[in-house]
């Protein structure tokens, strides 16, 4: 039928094709193997694309960063997470391969933040399922600055979560309009990714309404299980790639939910904090149509520091930013946990932020602690309660806390320590003597419900157990 086949998916059998003939469309529409046709016409767009990214004007701070990595602006977004700490473990992503599908990367192959990345052979492939050409460097500039919160490497200026990671360049939308193709664009991406090989994909764009308002998705398509990218993301997770994707900037508006794929349950959905840690007023809430907690995790999306289209740094506001930024840290984590799978990877993250045991539709879990996952999914240095050498209970907790040592604990005098999520003492006995037994932390209602790190401690070993206050 001289149809051009642009882009093809496996997992949902369908084709993405090219043809000026609007007749023919009709014809295809009767074809008894076509199940639904979606097209998006090149035409301008009825009604204005959504600012992703509106800029702030602001004078940037001096670094002071004690790290070994020379963050510069990036300082507070990486050390809100601890990632700093993961950093200066040797974590920064070494080895692990990160696709990342957005609407253009201009100029990353020219501007001087990126420099390692081609350098190092850190760029592993491009493409784009929009055009199908070799453009994507000229278009839009999106992708480049969600980039940039990952890969950007200037010392003292601005150096992302993951420096030394591994990046596949895969433009799969259309910045000047907004098609449901663009959902079958991504999907063709995502089959890409994984026929590569690459650990990990990140996403900062969301569908909702489209141009065409015959194609929009209602609130009721958010369960998990509707829309086309929805579908295409839990199936990338479940190949084993770790998916995440950015919640949305639709706080303000009349929307206010999340946007498609973020509802899907499977990937990890980023929503936006201020610089503080404080709720950004745009970002997405949930639930989903089918009660699942999203967000999952926030992190700075407010003010967030990205690289401008001149090279320089500029802040920028977006769960487009929020969500590599936690992409470049989870690349780190799984760096440093590689026989974990992605759905483990996710679980532990998820315990480590901050709302974990209260979660709600504005931050989800909370804020992660990077340092604190990677703490508790360290079997050598954490005990799982049902560990013959220690036990707490009742855990959760409220007031007191047992601790049961057993007789092949071989404690002189014990040294007691309870940390919060962010590595803040809250508690501390020193030179307890207990050899085996029962040992009562009392009058804990003080704290504020969360999750704890118990450290016991003494000249012959040390070990290490998660609890939980409510």
């Amino acid at each position: 039928m001289n149809l051009k086949i642009q882009n093809r998916s496996k997992w949902l059998n369908s084709v993405v094709v090219y043809t000026e003939d609007k007749l023919l469309m009709d014809t295809i529409n009767y074809i008894s193997f076509v199940k639904t046709i979606a097209i998006r016409s090149d035409k301008k767009t009825k009604k204005a694309k959504k600012n992703r990214n509106k800029k702030i004007k602001v004078e940037l701070k001096q670094q002071t960063a004690e790290n070994i990595l020379e963050y510069g602006e990036a300082k507070n977004q990486i050390e809100m997470l601890s990632g700093h700490l993961l950093h200066n473990e040797g974590f920064m992503g070494q080895g692990m391969q990160i696709a990342v599908l957005d609407a253009g990367f201009y100029h990353v192959n020219q501007l001087a933040a990126f420099d390692s990345l081609w350098i190092n052979n850190q760029i592993i492939g491009y493409r784009d399922f929009v055009d199908g050409d070799t453009s994507l460097f000229d278009a839009d500039s999106h992708g480049m600055k969600v980039l940039s919160t990952m890969a950007a490497n200037l010392p003292n200026k601005f150096v992302g979560t993951a420096p030394k990671a591994e990046y596949l360049l895969l433009r799969s939308e259309q910045g000047a309009s907004e098609y449901l193709i663009e959902e079958h664009n991504w999907l063709a991406a995502a089959e890409y990714a994984d026929s590569i090989g690459v650990d990990m994909i990140t996403s900062s764009l969301g569908y909702t309404d489209f141009d065409n308002a015959a194609q929009d998705h209602s609130y009721a398509d958010l369960d998990g299980n509707t829309t086309i990218i929805t579908q295409g993301a839990d199936f990338a997770a479940s190949t084993g790639m770790l998916v995440v994707t950015s919640a949305g900037n639709e706080g303000f508006n009349s929307w206010k939910y999340i946007s498609a794929p973020a509802d899907a349950d499977s990937v990890l959905t980023i929503g936006a904090v201020d610089k503080y840690g404080a709720y950004a007023y745009f970002s997405s809430i949930g639930p989903t149509a089918d009660g699942q907690v999203k967000p999952d995790i926030v992190t700075q999306g407010l003010s967030t520091t990205v690289l401008s289209m001149s090279g320089t740094t500029e802040l920028s506001n977006g769960t487009s930013f929020s969500a590599p930024i936690a992409a470049g840290m989870l690349a780190c984590l799984w760096q440093a946990r590689p026989e974990l799978n992605n759905m483990q990877i996710i679980d532990i993250v998820q315990k480590s932020s901050t709302q974990y045991t209260n979660s709600d539709k504005f931050v989800g879990y909370g804020i992660p602690n990077f340092y604190a996952a990677y703490l508790y999914s360290n079997n050598t240095g954490f005990l799982d309660l049902d560990d013959q050498k220690i036990k707490l209970f009742p855990n959760p907790f409220s007031n007191y806390l047992n601790i049961i040592l057993y007789n092949n604990v071989a404690f002189d005098s014990i040294n007691l320590e309870l940390f919060n999520i962010t590595g803040e003492k809250v508690f501390y006995e020193q030179n307890i003597t207990q050899q085996s037994g029962i040992y009562t932390i009392r009058s804990l209602d003080f704290l504020n419900n969360g999750i704890y790190f118990l450290k016991l401690s003494s000249a012959k070993q040390n070990l290490i157990g998660k609890v939980v206050k409510f």
